[in-house]
């Protein structure tokens, strides 16, 4: 475990003083169930507290990097970036899926691979580096990871982070009928499915595409619709994000 500690440290370029608190912030509530005797917490506390952290982080950056955008533009912007796709690809750019402890059921099941086992593990080690070393040392490990993701994005361009309600507006807008979704079928065990989604204007089909769940799915097909009926004017930025010229 000392190994994997000092990994994660040089990742994220800060050594703990409390390698407990690192270690805690590590662990899955699954491993924490499985090895009960050796009196080890699971990180959802400190992912409750990174939560806030977060949240906080992600306000400052936007405020200071678009200071010109109203409240709501920002509020969409925090909304995107505070997001589970957000998070977990944060977590995987600084490797912290390698480190996690999970139980062994859910090892076997792929979590190091799912979104919101990495979202709240990033939360809780950001709670951990706030407990650890305060806010401004919080600040300066999201703070890049933000700058990468969104800083390119102009302030004239309104960011939207949702495909499919996106696509039911633009449908609204033209005064058609709302987008349907109809799963085609799905492939694999029950532990790692396989989604494959069309979604319909009426009877016609605008998309298909496939995802690790329903959800994530029509997510895709949506997004695909919407990038051919907008082009150019629609810059993709994460997994669950755009932004739409305006």
């Amino acid at each position: 475990m000392k190994t994997n500690l000092s990994k994660i440290e040089k990742a994220i370029d800060l050594e703990f003083r409390d390698k407990d608190l690192l270690r805690r912030a590590l662990t899955h509530s699954s491993y924490a169930f499985e090895h009960l005797g050796e009196g080890w917490p699971d990180n959802e506390v400190l992912e409750f507290l990174g939560d806030s952290v977060v949240g906080l982080v992600i306000a400052d950056f936007f405020c200071a990097t678009f200071p010109n955008l109203k409240e709501g533009d920002l509020s969409k912007y925090k909304s995107a970036a505070a997001g589970t796709q957000s998070l977990s690809d944060f977590a995987l750019k600084i490797g912290l899926h390698k480190f996690l402890l999970l139980g062994k059921g859910e090892e076997k099941s792929g979590g190091r691979g799912k979104r919101n086992i990495l979202a709240g593990a990033f939360e809780a080690l950001l709670g951990a580096v706030y407990l650890e070393q305060g806010y401004e040392t919080a600040k300066a490990l999201l703070f890049p990871l933000l700058q990468k993701s969104y800083k390119k994005s102009a302030g004239r361009e309104l960011l939207i982070n949702n495909y499919k309600s996106a696509l039911q507006e633009y449908f609204q807008k033209e005064n058609l009928p709302a987008p349907s979704y109809r799963t085609v079928t799905s492939i694999g065990p029950d532990h790692s499915k396989t989604f494959f989604v069309e979604v319909y204007l009426g009877r016609y089909p605008l998309a298909k595409a496939k995802g690790h769940s329903k959800k994530n799915a029509e997510q895709r097909a949506a997004q695909i619709a919407l990038k051919s009926l907008l082009g150019h004017k629609m810059k993709v930025l994460a997994a669950e994000t755009f932004v739409l010229k305006k």
